[in-house]
């Protein structure tokens, strides 16, 4: 704390009653970097240390690196931890960080439901035989569990995944990792699809920005019996990129092994490739998966769908000196992002907001201002409008009616006529279709750009997609 030394190292018996922290009132107020070494079974120890590091009045928040070696299992005692830690931010503050710090992925997290549900998955691919890494009688002799009942089928009660993690222990460290690989693969599947979904549940997320400006600000509703508000904010935020340096990355193509350094033809951008964890289907066949490293960002694409993309294999010298060129030109630079966030009295309101996205986020920027709701996308603006009577339709930006129809909602108006625009899947293709439209005004959406068909002995209405913000501009802006 003094900074004399440069290093310290404790056990157990220092994780409690100390504090190492980058406190206000020492010397040394160097950002710490805490290294988790054997973490054991104990979680709440493990833990328990971690806070020595992080606490209140500190100059900077630590960077928390747990080490694990190559052999799987350890995955058993780090998920623990994660599990724990979203729990304890979760009881705390109501906000995961608070305990995780975004230490851990929730893939990380063995037993969540999506890795429940992945066990499931991967038992009954045992069963079938379509596993690669092991047979049912041999992971049976192996491991002790039973998973036939008296009548020689899969079980329905099978072994909790605790029982599972445990067991694969005692496994030989190949097999224990050729194990663990399959099922990380139908975890992160399960995961990834829950994120794109928006149902991921991760508590409260917090956006950081560097500045955030309210540029609007929408009364939703006022509660009659507490004079409570509701508000729709929308918050314009700004943020300085921050790539990854030439040496960091050189660096990461050195520890990778299997790197390889790529240029997009089209675009001119380079990236750092890499073989990313490969998926696994639900049939137990692998999706081989390749990361692609960009100065500011992460990419993943299937290995199948490379070739069909304009990524190509270029020498260092020349990744090196298109990389240094990117980030010279995105040093400093400012990404401004408009996001629209629902606070306030939330709970009267709840039912208009969407239900396919429930993350609660919070956004923090430099100053130290914060805002606490639910981020509503400009797909969901129409919508929510329309339910709690605030704007018709056809008040509503006709850019935000057709983002809102192309994302999948219905929008009905009366003006100039009553009609319902939504989107149609017809012959494998989105559409945008204009439903109970009078018969006699079909010569004058023709007019307009839209076309007919005929299907299923009934006229259809359709707006071409390209063009729908023009046309949906034309026909709701009638006086």
């Amino acid at each position: 704390m003094a900074g004399t030394k440069r290093v310290l190292v404790f056990s157990d018996a220092g994780g409690t009653g100390r504090s190492y922290h980058a406190s206000l009132d020492v010397k040394n107020r160097e950002q710490r970097v805490h290294f988790l070494l054997e973490p054991g079974w104990r979680a709440d120890r493990a833990i328990q240390g971690l806070g020595r590091t992080h606490r209140t009045h500190q100059a900077s928040t630590p960077l928390f690196r747990p080490v694990t070696t190559d052999c799987k299992g350890e995955l058993r005692f780090t998920s623990t931890i994660a599990r724990r830690l979203d729990s304890l931010g979760a009881l705390t503050r109501g906000q995961r960080q608070t305990g995780g710090q975004n230490l851990f992925d929730p893939a990380d997290n063995l037993e969540s439901e999506y890795a429940k549900d992945a066990l499931v998955t991967w038992f009954h691919l045992l069963d079938k035989g379509k596993l690669t890494s092991t047979t049912l009688d041999d992971f049976c002799a192996r491991t002790g569990l039973e998973l036939y009942d008296s009548d020689g089928c899969l079980k329905e009660e099978l072994p909790p995944i605790q029982r599972w993690l445990n067991r694969l222990l005692a496994l030989p460290i190949g097999l224990q990792n050729v194990i663990f690989g399959e099922f990380l693969s139908l975890v992160e599947m399960r995961v990834a699809a829950a994120r794109e979904a928006g149902t991921l549940d991760v508590g409260v997320e917090t956006i950081t920005a560097d500045t955030a400006t309210v540029v609007d600000d929408t009364l939703l509703r006022t509660d009659p019996l507490s004079g409570a508000t509701s508000h729709l904010l929308t918050i314009e935020i700004a943020r300085r990129k921050t790539p990854i340096s030439l040496e960091r990355i050189l660096t990461t193509a050195q520890w990778a092994g299997d790197a390889a350094f790529v240029m997009n033809g089209r675009s001119g951008k380079v990236a750092l490739q890499l073989h990313a964890r490969p998926w696994m289907d639900e049939q137990g066949q692998p999706i081989p998966r390749l990361e692609l490293q960009r100065p500011c960002r992460r990419e993943y694409i299937g290995e199948s769908d490379l070739l069909e993309s304009a990524w190509d294999v270029i020498d260092r010298a020349t990744f090196e000196t298109k990389w240094a060129e990117e980030v010279a030109e995105l040093a400093g630079q400012t990404e401004v992002e408009t996001i629209r966030l629902a606070t306030g009295l939330l709970l009267p309101i709840w039912s208009a907001l969407p239900s396919d996205h429930l993350a609660v986020n919070r956004i923090v920027d430099g100053q130290g201002n914060s805002w606490l709701g639910r981020l509503v996308f400009d797909q969901h603006v129409v919508q929510l409008y329309t339910k709690l009577g605030i704007a018709k339709s056809e008040d509503l930006p006709v850019e935000a009616i057709a983002h809102s129809v192309l994302s999948g909602r219905s929008v009905d108006v009366v003006r100039p006529f009553e009609m319902t625009i939504r989107r149609s899947f017809v012959n494998g293709a989105q559409r945008i279709e204009i439903e109970r439209a009078p018969a006699q005004q079909l010569a004058y959406l023709k007019a307009l750009g839209c076309f007919t068909e005929i299907i299923a002995y009934r006229t259809r209405v359709f707006v071409p997609v390209g063009e729908a913000s023009t046309i949906l501009e034309k026909l709701l802006k009638v006086a």
